[in-house]
């Protein structure tokens, strides 16, 4: 059965990235995005509904962002879902839902000296 798991998104950086080490030394860089979108209410206003994703950048990517990238960032981002568990202090397993980048790119205009990036990185398998 064919399946598709591919994920786009444009949004700005809600803080700044946060870059660690697994433990067999790869680096990853974690940072959340805000992509809002604009609907018209049941009186006909327009509001604003903005969703809060957690993204999550491997090696030479992870490197890029935690470099170019700050809170507030215009960017766009293409990757894959990937959904991990944990434990919580009462031994609950709880489930929470990230995107797995593969693909960044900048879009905010920079001063003349800065060049736009568009960065792809090879999917690969990653453990954190």
């Amino acid at each position: 059965m064919p399946a598709l798991n591919r994920v786009h998104l444009i949004g700005r950086l809600g803080k700044d990235p946060e870059t660690r080490l697994t433990t067999n030394g790869k680096k990853v860089v974690n940072f959340s995005l805000a992509v809002s979108e604009r609907r018209k209410t049941a009186q006909g206003e327009a509001k604003e509904y903005i969703e809060w994703v957690n993204i999550e950048a491997w090696e030479h990517l992870g490197e890029i962002c935690a470099q170019y990238l700050h809170k507030g960032s215009l960017i766009f981002i293409e990757g894959r879902l990937k959904t991990d568990k944990y434990e919580d202090k009462k031994d609950e397993t709880k489930y929470y839902t990230k995107v797995v980048a593969s693909t960044m790119q900048m879009l905010e205009k920079k001063p003349e000296e800065e060049p736009v990036l568009n960065i792809e990185e090879e999917q690969g398998e990653y453990e954190a």
